[in-house]
């Protein structure tokens, strides 16, 4: 009997309860109008934003190291220099390095053009060129037949020369055979090529068989003749001839004849 009484009182209890609410709800206005100076504000639902994961930087495991990719770097042995090597190596002779052989060029030669006194016309080469070889003139020999006294003469005669004529070379002559006493006088002739004549003559030379002046034995006369000039004299030296002046060669004039006093 119990059940039944509980189940009734607690209905009616809700009843009471709910009946106040539904009453409010009636007396409300469906619609709710606001009136005032403000504009109606609508909100609009917001947006709801909305955290995506961030992006995780994922990063790569670590490359292991191995000695396996580790290249090994090996020392090779330094070069042991020995003494053997050394002497090896000195004893190469040293190779030229390769270079291109180039021809020199050749230069034409030229000539010298001149008339023969014929009225020829002749040419000659001009020598450009240093010989490196001296010319080596014959020296003088020795001839006992001869009066030494006249080798005496050439050494006093060598003595008063010059470097240069003075065109006095039979007053220089003159003064050496005077000085030396192979004669005892001065002797008169005024031209040098009339000295042969004149030593012949007066003072007992004579004419040797000599055609060649390097081949005058030391201390003998050379004469030498010309047509329009005084002519030349001079003694044979050792290692020349002199007269005024001293030369390594003998005057370029016609020789008349080599006089000596024997």
């Amino acid at each position: 009997m119990r059940g039944p009484v509980y189940l009734a009182l607690a209905t009616t209890s809700l009843l009471v309860i709910f009946s106040p609410a539904a009453r409010a709800q009636t007396l409300a206005p469906s619609t709710l109008h606001l009136t005032g100076s403000e504009p109606e504000t609508k909100y609009e639902p917001s947006q709801a934003i909305t955290k995506e994961p961030a992006q995780v930087n994922a990063k790569k495991p670590a490359k292991v190291i191995t000695k396996e990719t580790v290249p090994v770097i090996t020392k090779k042995p330094a070069q042991v220099i020995t003494k053997d090597s050394v002497r090896t190596f000195a004893a190469e002779p040293v190779r030229p390095m390769d270079q291109q052989s180039t021809s020199a060029p050749t230069r034409p030669t030229s000539h010298f053009s001149f008339k023969t006194p014929a009225g020829k016309k002749e040419s000659a080469p001009v020598i450009t060129q240093y010989y490196p070889k001296r010319i080596v003139y014959p020296l003088a020999k020795v001839d006992r037949h001869i009066d030494r006294k006249l080798m005496q003469a050439a050494t006093i005669a060598q003595e008063r020369a010059h470097a240069h004529s003075r065109s006095l070379c039979w007053h220089y002559v003159k003064e050496a055979l005077l000085a030396s006493g192979v004669i005892d006088s001065r002797p008169k002739s005024e031209f040098a090529k009339d000295a042969a004549q004149d030593l012949v003559s007066n003072y007992g030379f004579k004419k040797l068989s000599v055609s060649d002046p390097f081949a005058a034995p030391l201390g003998s006369v050379l004469v030498y003749g010309a047509n329009r000039t005084a002519g030349h004299v001079e003694i044979r030296t050792r290692d020349g001839f002199v007269s005024d002046f001293r030369s390594r060669t003998p005057s370029p004039r016609p020789l008349l004849g080599v006089y000596a006093k024997l």
